[in-house]
């Protein structure tokens, strides 16, 4: 009997002992998978030294592992600025960012978690470089030369967040916010725009149709010098015929009702008269 009871506290602690061994195994190692950073604390402190991806190490039950994604990250951020001209600007952007495996437990001991990131670094930084880019040029540079205005902003961001171990890779602008007073001048100003190149093109036209009837007044003068040199070759007879035809076409042109009446080709004006008038006379 007391060698069975006996047999049962050893097979009992046995199983203790095993079941200790275990606890112990799964918690004195940890794994970090591809695209993670590990940051061990031992009794509340942070270590020096980042945990990339692999199996490691630590003391069991005293020590507490952070896991840090290191893969591409993407938030939308607000911001809002006065430009050079005092125009209110605001802006939305989307900013793409990974934390720098080096310096992650720096990160860990002055930030935290993901979310103090985000709301205590990364929002407030992009507001402040969003001022410094919309302060270099009015409300009218900051919608035409957008990309120039993005570069500046990048450029700030990427200064202001390397130092808190944040990487930025790429922003985007997804929306640019004017006010509606500045909308409105905006409108008014194209319509004024339009109205003043609508202008020109009546100007335009007005001096291109002046310097056609030029050229036709410069092509009638002209050939009337030729025909009036034509006609001083031909003695003068001429002159007196084709202002007769012409009179003659001036007043309608009725073919029947005129006769044509001339001797010698040398003799004076032909004769026109109404034949009408003369088959009423008795």
């Amino acid at each position: 009997m007391k060698n069975q009871q006996f047999g049962n506290w050893q097979s009992t602690v046995l199983g203790i002992v095993l079941a200790t061994l275990v606890l112990l195994g799964l918690n004195s190692f940890i794994i970090i998978n591809p695209g993670q950073a590990g940051v061990i604390s031992i009794l509340g402190g942070a270590r020096d030294g980042a945990l990339l991806e692999g199996i490691h190490a630590k003391p069991p039950f005293i020590s507490v592992i952070d896991v840090y994604d290191l893969t591409v990250q993407k938030f939308e951020v607000p911001a809002e600025s006065s430009t050079k001209d005092l125009q209110n600007l605001s802006a939305r952007f989307a900013i793409n960012f990974r934390l720098d495996p080096i310096k992650v437990v720096e990160v860990r001991r002055k930030q935290g978690t993901l979310a103090n990131i985000v709301s205590k670094i990364i929002a407030p930084q992009t507001q402040e470089a969003f001022k410094i880019a919309a302060a270099r040029r009015t409300v009218e540079e900051a919608i035409t030369k957008r990309s120039e205005l993005k570069e500046d902003f990048d450029e700030a961001l990427g200064d202001r967040l390397d130092k808190y171990g944040i990487i930025v890779l790429d922003t985007s602008v997804v929306d640019l916010a004017f006010s509606p007073e500045f909308a409105r001048a905006v409108e008014e100003k194209q319509i004024a725009e339009q109205r003043a190149q609508r202008a020109v093109y009546v100007a335009r036209e007005a001096e291109q149709e002046a310097q056609a009837d030029v050229n036709r007044a410069k092509g009638r003068a002209e050939a009337q010098r030729l025909l009036a040199e034509t006609l001083k070759a031909q003695g003068g007879q001429l002159v007196l015929q084709k202002e007769a035809i012409e009179a003659w076409k001036s007043g309608g042109a009725q073919m029947p009702k005129v006769l044509v009446m001339g001797g010698d080709s040398k003799s004076g004006v032909p004769f026109i008269f109404n034949l009408g008038n003369v088959q009423n006379q008795p």
